[in-house]
């Protein structure tokens, strides 16, 4: 065999490797379905989470109601309440606000919490936590919920 062919033998090879290579990548990645189905799963039980923990802040705040977050914003749960103040005849309004949600997936293949919280007409936090889809721990965003709630109930009663 001369050179030539054994020259041509070795690129076939070469490229039939670098072919199973990028075939074995391939498998090994998740497809974009199996992306969102876990996003879905991570958004559904992350959900429950939040409705548990703020319905049991709404039982232990009296005046707080909970409503249900979904849509654009992502979904979760909220909850608020007014308060007048009348204080030398002039009336004044506070608003109280603590807002949880799983955003909604999207390109950048991660699973986002996100949190605002408002005392008396002044935004106490915003936070953000995310984890790449494929390596997220569920324990860590049920971890964030609980922390924030806590976080929340402490700095209303506190204010």
């Amino acid at each position: 065999m001369s050179f030539e062919e054994k020259l041509k033998q070795a690129i076939e090879r070469g490229q039939q490797r670098s072919r199973n290579l990028a075939n074995e990548e391939k498998r090994r990645q998740l497809t974009d379905d199996e992306y969102r189905r876990k996003h879905t799963e991570f958004r559904l039980r992350i959900s429950d989470e939040i409705e548990t923990v703020l319905k049991k802040v709404v039982d232990h705040l009296p005046g707080f109601r909970y409503e249900t977050v979904f849509g654009d914003k992502g979904w979760g749960g909220a909850i608020y309440r007014d308060d007048v103040l009348i204080q030398n005849g002039k009336r004044n309004t506070f608003y109280s606000r603590l807002e949880i949600a799983v955003r909604p997936y999207s390109s950048i293949k991660v699973v986002e919490l996100v949190s605002k919280g408002t005392v008396r007409n002044q935004e106490i936090f915003m936070r953000n936590f995310h984890e790449q889809i494929d390596l997220a721990e569920l324990d860590s965003f049920l971890q964030s919920v609980d922390q924030w709630a806590l976080e929340y109930a402490e700095q209303f009663v506190t204010g």
